[in-house]
């Protein structure tokens, strides 16, 4: 895949903090918005998920902040897979304003728990793979 699944969102004004600046925290939750609408769009909903007993649980984000988002201001929120061999894989995400300047960049690690041995699955890559129409999504 050339370029990387994205989702638009606009800046609520709700979401702002005192200096008119989006909140830190609304950061989160666009990239997971972003990462639950990459799932979707792959065809693979919060139930499928469960029916094989695995839900993603994040392990570590980072956040670079690099230019102010304001209430009204449109962002893409892109999300990308990246593969290693063991039970972890990271998330690749930057929010960029429509001009194109790049407003954050959000960097997690995750995996997939075994929902009954409270453990992170061995390969999640295959859960992803089984489950998925559109492995392209996920980089597979």
């Amino acid at each position: 895949m050339s370029e990387p699944f994205s989702v638009r969102v606009t800046v609520r004004g709700y979401e702002t903090d005192v200096q008119g600046h989006l909140n830190q925290a609304v950061y989160l939750n666009y990239a997971e918005h972003a990462r639950w609408s990459l799932l979707q769009a792959a065809g693979i909903g919060q139930a499928d998920l469960v029916a094989r007993g695995v839900g993603p649980v994040a392990l570590e984000t980072t956040i670079r902040f690099r230019r102010e988002l304001l209430a009204g201001d449109e962002v893409d929120v892109t999300c990308a897979f990246e593969w290693g061999t063991g039970k972890t894989f990271t998330i690749a995400q930057t929010v960029r304003k429509t001009d194109g300047t790049v407003a954050a960049e959000i960097s997690a690690v995750g995996g997939l728990m075994d929902l009954k041995a409270r453990r992170l699955v061995a390969d999640p890559r295959e859960y992803f793979k089984e489950l998925t129409t559109d492995p392209v999504l996920f980089g597979l």
